[in-house]
């Protein structure tokens, strides 16, 4: 078993992870570009922590502008075994309103100008999403909102779009047709490129809005979700340190193989396998190609 070390991705306001100790900002340069921020590197109750505001500190960087791909791999580069996506998200249905917590265990991925994966030409992978959260990470989660009194439910579909723009209502109404429960802008394909990583992945969707679905609430407003997600924030913070209290220090194996999904995804063959693209892939595969000198 390896030392765990516990990721946090920071959604929208989400900028900073107060309450922890000997914490340092550190920028971690990746071959896939420049990660949104740097990245908060600290002990929580002596487990190693590393916070990544997703969209930049105050937000500078768009869903779109987001490059995933670096932001993951900076996070690899850190030693993280298991991340947690705390994201802001519009309610698709009445019975999660604002401020509510959802424990999601699906992705319906909406997105179209993101690259999604680490591998391509010169070394293809293909790994199986099929369940895209890590159950343990997501029990642990489950125990720190009973344990902080956060108003939360487990399972459910987020639906995500490229935006930056909100639905329309008749695509809000479409998703709710689909079954999905909420909806935002940015777990995908960071949910996909952690599993590349071999990184336990879970998401904690913050209910900002009712998107623009419900009769009460036509149009989602920038100012009203700003105040939401304050209140949100605070208690995502409290969750994070409920979590690191009592998260295991040495990492156990994922009962669905997210630690290991690359072991069966490898499909270029050694001597058709590209270098340059190798190097590239030194921290997010290195386990199972050998660490690869640039």
């Amino acid at each position: 078993m390896t030392d765990t070390v516990l990721g946090i991705v920071g959604g929208s306001g989400f900028y900073n992870l107060p309450g922890l100790s000997n914490a340092e900002w550190r920028r971690i340069a990746s071959p896939f570009g420049a990660p949104s921020d740097d990245i908060l590197c600290a002990v929580s109750d002596g487990l190693p922590v590393r916070f990544l505001p997703r969209h930049g500190r105050g937000q500078p960087v768009p869903p779109s502008a987001i490059f995933f791909r670096a932001n993951i791999d900076a996070l690899k580069r850190a030693d993280v075994t298991d991340l947690v996506s705390i994201s802001a998200c519009g309610s698709l249905k009445e019975e999660y309103p604002p401020g509510h917590f959802v424990l999601v265990d699906q992705f319906i991925d909406r997105t179209f100008a993101r690259e999604k994966s680490f591998f391509g030409p010169g070394c293809v992978a293909h790994v199986s999403v099929a369940d895209p959260v890590s159950p343990l990470l997501v029990d642990a989660l489950e125990r720190a909102s009973v344990a902080e009194k956060i108003p939360h439910s487990r399972g459910g579909t987020y639906l995500v779009m490229e935006g930056p723009q909100f639905s329309t209502r008749a695509e809000s109404n479409l998703y709710r047709q689909w079954g999905c429960d909420v909806i935002g802008m940015t777990n995908m394909p960071e949910a996909k490129l952690a599993r590349e990583a071999e990184i336990c992945y879970a998401t904690v969707a913050m209910v900002t809005d009712y998107d623009c679905w419900h009769d009460d609430h036509a149009h989602v407003d920038v100012a009203a979700v700003i105040a939401v997600m304050k209140h949100n924030t605070e208690m995502a913070q409290r969750l994070v340190l409920r979590l690191a209290r009592d998260f295991p220090r040495l990492h156990p194996a994922c009962p669905i193989g997210s630690d290991r999904a690359l072991d069966v995804a490898l499909i270029t063959a050694p001597d058709a396998r590209d270098p340059a693209t190798l190097a590239k892939l030194d921290a997010v595969a290195g386990r199972v190609l050998g660490k690869v000198k640039s």
